[in-house]
């Protein structure tokens, strides 16, 4: 099989984003592979890439001194868009994944459908506003990039947990093993896994 990979260059007046990822493979770079500015941001964009096995490159510089909104929002926009760059037709995909991951006290449910329409289903409570000086409201805006130009449904339900970052670690961790299901390649699957022969 071909690999299949993608990189992601966006550049606006609040961001400068650069994503490389390959569904297959390690990349290989000289630099830190994760780098946002975001000390907390780096730490889930490291499971994720380590939990999926996806080889993945994330270098963003962003208008911190505003917010971390933009940064998290932007580095969403391009992975989404990375992802379905690098799925390319679907052809022989497993389409969906899902898991229920435990992280100590919390439990995040997961479940993915690579089905070409962009849906984000959030059902998660954190106890506080922050993790660190990490704003807990940015980990949906996050997802929501990511399933919007991911062009992917996207499920996410904590129905318990007491640490905001255990919480947010269970949600990344369990993306990241949904994805790994969602996007491998399947033997059985000879074609496009719809039986509308398009996703």
């Amino acid at each position: 099989m071909p690999t299949r990979h993608a990189h992601i260059n966006r550049q606006t007046a609040e961001t400068k984003i650069s994503v490389g990822l390959n569904l297959d493979e390690e990349i290989q770079t000289a630099l830190p592979p994760i780098q946002t500015g975001i000390g907390f941001f780096d730490h889930m964009l490291t499971l994720l890439a380590r939990h999926s096995l996806f080889g993945l490159t994330v270098q963003a510089e962003g208008d911190l001194r505003v917010d971390m909104h933009h940064t998290v929002e932007d580095v969403g926009l391009c992975l989404g868009e990375a992802l379905a760059k690098a799925l390319g037709d679907k052809k022989g995909i497993a389409r969906y994944g899902s898991i229920s991951l435990p992280m100590d006290e919390a439990l995040a449910n997961v479940a993915i459908d690579l089905s070409g329409r962009s849906v984000l289903v959030f059902n998660a409570n954190f106890t506080g506003p922050l993790i660190g000086d990490f704003a807990t409201e940015l980990v949906a805006e996050f997802l929501r990039a990511f399933a919007t130009a991911g062009k992917l449904n996207l499920h996410v339900t904590v129905p318990y947990g007491s640490n905001n970052h255990h919480i947010a670690e269970a949600i990344f961790k369990g993306l990241a093993r949904a994805l790994r299901q969602a996007a491998a390649q399947d033997p059985r699957e000879t074609g496009i896994p719809s039986s509308k022969g398009v996703i």
